[in-house]
């Protein structure tokens, strides 16, 4: 476990780092700008670590919850603690996220630890790093495309279509049927099973705010459509006319 704790410190000193690297190279660039970037760095490295435990190394989640945590899964972990400690840190100081976002970061510090405190259970956890982190890599190109002007374009959209889709098959589709593997499995802990049902809750909280973006944003594509139609019958009136 001193090992553990010895990891846990080492990562959260190297996305320090990186994150005071990032700001001194982008000194013209906000703190959540270079911020951001260490979250897209720690979403892209946690996705694929994870998806090798899961796809590759092994076991399969669904199959087998409550086994004895891996070295690589304990890696998988740490590296993912460190992270979470320095964005939680980040938001608390800066004060940029909602109850919502705080209470995920929170739970998924103290699941972490729990896993590597119990030494098992390790790769339901890296399951749920990897269906909570294939996502951010979309969320955070949502922000980057908002901050230099490209939002609303055909990319924009491209972004937030995917970033739904894969959010509803991830966090509530394959995570429900993940949360039922879990349930019903002697394996693993009481406790665990607690955790793994106040994550889909909370992945729920989420999808409440997602399908609200939805129906703004087609409301608004709807209206850019009218807008369009009424252009070019108005263009094609005129051209009678002349």
């Amino acid at each position: 476990m001193a090992l553990v704790v010895v990891g846990a410190l080492l990562c959260l000193s190297c996305w320090v780092s990186l994150y005071f690297i990032l700001c001194n190279v982008n000194a013209s660039r906000s703190y959540e700008w270079n911020c951001r970037l260490v979250t897209l760095v720690h979403g892209i490295l946690a996705v694929c670590i994870t998806s090798y435990i899961g796809y590759v190394d092994g076991p399969w989640p669904f199959t087998y919850p409550g086994t004895k945590n891996t070295a690589l899964q304990i890696s998988a972990m740490v590296v993912s603690l460190g992270y979470f400690i320095f964005d939680m840190a980040w938001c608390v100081y800066y004060r940029t996220e909602g109850p919502v976002m705080l209470a995920h970061h929170t739970m998924s510090i103290l699941g972490i630890l729990l896993t590597l405190w119990l030494g098992e259970s390790g790769i339901e956890s890296c399951a749920v790093l990897f269906g909570s982190e294939i996502t951010n890599p979309l969320l955070q190109a949502r922000w980057f495309l908002k901050q230099t002007g490209h939002y609303g374009t055909l990319l924009g959209d491209i972004v937030d279509v995917l970033f739904v889709l894969l959010f509803v098959m991830m966090r509530i589709f394959v995570g429900g049927t993940m949360l039922y593997c879990e349930l019903i499995s002697p394996r693993p802990r009481f406790f665990i099973k607690c955790g793994g049902v106040a994550m889909y809750a909370l992945s729920w909280v989420f999808m409440v705010d997602i399908v609200r973006f939805a129906i703004r944003k087609s409301k608004s594509w709807n209206k850019q459509k009218r807008v369009q139609q009424k252009t070019v019958a108005a263009n094609g009136h005129e051209g009678k006319k002349d």
